[in-house]
């Protein structure tokens, strides 16, 4: 079973992306004025590498939306067969909330 995890962590959110080889992106579509767009991380690998869409920022600009939009990062270390996972989800907190408190309503 792959396990995910939740954090707001600097460190262990750019730890995670480095070792995938990972860089913070913006899609640039939704850029405005100084401001970042919607937050990605573009992996070496991916179908979406070459997107033209996605545009590099620094880790300081991803950390300044990231704190703005009050996000969280969800994760996955590795997949269910044991492989490096680059399952990833930027979300704001209370939707998750929602989204579980719900859940647990509904079984009532």
């Amino acid at each position: 079973m792959a396990l995910s995890k939740t954090t707001r962590d600097y460190d262990e959110i750019r730890k995670w992306a480095e070792a995938r080889g990972a860089v913070p992106s913006e899609v640039a579509s939704t850029h405005r004025k100084d401001e970042p767009g919607i937050l990605r991380f573009q992996f070496p690998d991916a179908t979406n590498q070459k997107d033209n869409n996605l545009r590099e920022i620094s880790w300081e600009e991803f950390f300044e939306k990231f704190d703005e939009s009050n996000l969280e990062l969800i994760y996955q270390e590795k997949t269910a067969e044991g492989a490096v996972s680059n399952f990833n989800k930027l979300v704001h907190p209370e939707s998750v909330e929602r989204k579980s408190s719900g859940k647990k309503h509904a079984a009532a």
